[in-house]
Order: structure tokens, then sequence, then C-alpha cells
């Protein structure tokens, strides 16, 4: 792990360790680039609060400029949704029957959406740890109030039981939750801290450029494929844990990006 890296992670995690270790001076653009990270993986309110932590840290030596716009940050809300149409329209289905339960759990329900929402952002960007620290929280502070039960069941409806579990298991490995703290996670999956990392040194060159197909000057259609191959991988990536929401992912992507063409 490199130093970037190194202090990219004491910043976010200091809020969730006891113990502190100090940072490490870097050159400004360093720095910028750990800004980047921490702005393609949306932990702009953990980096915050880890600047904070860290302000009596002889070592630290962030240049002013890059925290300036930091403190204010909230991640995206987004609508829970998958790409497969038939799964998506269960995941409407039990979010809607659950709130007209009579032994209705929100808090699961809620959970549910934030473990969604996570599939989605690992599946189209990699693995965005702003959405693990959100499920972290969620469950720290609410994990008490869901019914597991229920969340299981709907999780396996949805096939995406596994990815849930990996979710989890990246918890433990790059936050130290443990396994008591996460029911849905019954095998820790030994693949978990090596996404994670993966996530942290790719992810900003894989959001870099936007656009699958462009449409040359002279009517030829040009593709991106370096682009399409880091698509194809993640998709490789992922497959084993949640199949069907993977490749239909993928396809949806795909097709967007055809009809982009024509518009």
């Amino acid at each position: 792990m490199d130093i970037i890296t190194r202090n990219f992670f004491r910043l976010i995690l200091s809020d969730y360790l006891e113990e502190q270790d100090p940072i490490e001076p870097m050159s400004a653009f360093k720095w910028q680039r750990l800004f980047q990270m921490v702005h393609t993986q949306h932990v702009e309110a953990s980096a915050s609060k880890g600047i904070a932590r860290y302000r009596e840290d002889e070592m630290m030596n962030i240049p002013q400029e890059l925290t300036e716009d930091l403190a204010a940050y909230t991640l995206p809300l987004q609508q829970a949704q998958l790409s497969n149409p038939f799964l998506n329209y269960r995941l409407k289905k039990i979010i809607f029957n659950e709130r007209h339960a009579i032994n209705t759990n929100i808090e699961a329900v809620e959970l549910l959406k934030i473990i969604v929402n996570n599939v989605s952002l690992m599946l189209n960007k990699g693995i965005m740890l702003g959405g693990l620290i959100q499920l972290g929280s969620y469950l720290r502070t609410k994990g008490d109030k869901v019914d597991f039960v229920k969340l299981e069941q709907w999780l396996s409806k949805l096939h995406i039981r596994r990815m849930a579990q990996l979710q989890g298991s990246m918890l433990m490995a790059a936050f130290q939750f443990e396994q008591a703290e996460l029911p849905f996670v019954k095998h820790v999956e030994s693949s978990a801290y090596k996404l994670v990392m993966r996530s942290v040194h790719h992810t900003v060159n894989d959001t870099a450029e936007e656009w699958h197909f462009r449409q040359g000057k002279a009517g030829f259609l040009q593709n991106n494929s370096s682009l399409l191959r880091r698509n194809l991988r993640r998709s490789l990536c992922y497959i084993v844990y949640a199949p069907l929401e993977t490749v239909s992912n993928f396809f949806h992507n795909f097709v967007r990006s055809l009809q982009e063409i024509e518009e």
C-alpha cells in the first residue's frame, strides 16, 4: 500500500478506529491525488471528519484550498433500482408491500435500499466507499431495529444475497467491522479486501470518460474501447455474486450507449 493510499484510509477511517496512526507528510501533488480519490469515492464527509481529528498532528500538511469544499458535502440520494426489469419489479413490490404491512419494518426497507444502491455503484463505478460507509453507519445506528429475517428473504428474491454478503465482507476487511454486526454475512468473501483496494486505485481512471460510443465527423461510429473493456472486466469481477443483475446491467449500459448515438 503506497503512502497516498495509507493516508487516504487513515483520514476516512479515523471515525471508526479507536487508535489513529499518524498522518505521513506528502507533497502538494500527492495530496491532490488523494483528494481526487476522496471525490471519486464520495467520502468527502468522512475525509472532513478525519482532517478535523488530525488537525493537531504536526505531520498534517494538507494544502488549505483542498479542504474548503469538504464539510458541506453529502452523499447524493438516488432511487433504489436494479437493471434487470423482473428483479426491479420485485424490488418495487417488496418495498410497496412492506410499507403497507401490519408488521412493517421500515428500517429493513431502508437497509435494503442502501444495499441495492451499492450494487448499482459497484457494477457501474467499481466500489464507491461512500456507499459502504453509509451501509456501515446505518448498521451501527439502526441495525438493532432491522428485521434481518425479512432482509435475507428479500435479498434471496432479488438474487443479490451474495452481493450483500460481499458488501458486509468489505466492511470487515476495510473498516474493521465484526461479523456479529453483519447478520446477513454467513460466509466472509475472501476477495473483499482485494476488490476494495482495486476500487481505490482504479475508479479515478474508470470514471475519467463518460462516453462509450461517439460518432465521428465523417459519420463513422467510434467506440471508447478502453472504457468498454473496463466495464466488461468489472462485470466479470461481480458476475459470480449476482449473475442476473450483472449481465442485465452490462447490456443495459450497452444499449443506453447506442441510444445516445441516435440523439
